[in-house]
């Protein structure tokens, strides 16, 4: 067994602590050594049980989480992560989901689990740590949005209307918090797929956009997302 799997960050770097599951011992290696020569500190998990047992027992600040873990699958650890995160009210960990399926199928579902981005095998190590940086940045805490009977906490990652508190999936919650961040900015389906799913229109069918848009407008009403014809949608505060 790698000792490295069970240690914590083992540099004495003051940078953000990742942990890197794969039961690839290569993988973890080359993309540790990737982390550690940008600052980031890294702890290592081989398969998804100790990858749990971690994330409960490191202060951690992103994990990159293969899918094809042996005993509890990558999808798995993601949604006890997220389940057990809505339970106690806590912050969403950012989620990298590194893969070697490139189906649209395996993708929709690690991003409506609540993954930050998706990575497909083989990879560039320099690619993984710009969008290590990239989730880092969307992930830091940003004041709540209130407008139109709206309030957002982007801490809590709460949605009230109308002083009712409404209850969103993960990605429900990304859409509605940057259309929000940018009100009466008009996005294509492409862009948002860019800058919410971390995804683009080859990989990610913009369908995806035109059903998340249809979910907030069921739980929000028709008038606070618009869409402008042959372009997009905006947010009308």
């Amino acid at each position: 067994m790698d000792d490295r799997a069970t240690l914590p960050g083992r540099r004495g770097a003051t940078g953000r602590l990742v942990l890197v599951v794969d039961d690839d011992p290569r993988v973890r290696t080359v993309v540790t050594w990737q982390l550690e020569a940008e600052g980031f500190r890294v702890t290592e998990a081989p398969d998804g049980r100790r990858a749990l047992e971690t994330i409960e027992r490191e202060r951690l600040d992103l994990v990159i989480l293969d899918l094809a873990l042996p005993g509890v699958g990558g999808l798995d650890v993601l949604r006890r992560l997220r389940d057990g995160e809505r339970a106690a009210g806590g912050t969403a960990l950012p989620v990298i989901v590194l893969s070697g399926r490139s189906g649209e199928t395996d993708r929709i579902v690690g991003l409506d689990l609540g993954a930050d981005d998706y990575l497909v095998k083989p990879f560039s190590p320099g690619e993984l740590a710009a969008r290590v940086r990239s989730v880092l940045r969307r992930a830091a805490p940003a004041p709540p949005v209130t407008a139109a009977g709206l309030r957002i906490d982007h801490a809590a990652r709460e949605v009230f209307f109308d002083g009712r508190e409404i209850t969103m999936t993960a990605k429900e919650f990304d859409l509605l918090a940057f259309l929000a961040a940018h009100p009466r900015q008009v996005f294509t389906r492409a862009q948002l797929l860019e800058r919410v799913w971390a995804s683009a229109a080859e990989w990610q069918s913009e369908a995806t956009v035109t059903e998340h848009v249809h979910r907030l407008r069921q739980k929000l009403g028709p008038r606070l997302v618009r869409t402008v014809r042959g372009v997009g949608y905006r947010l009308e505060p």
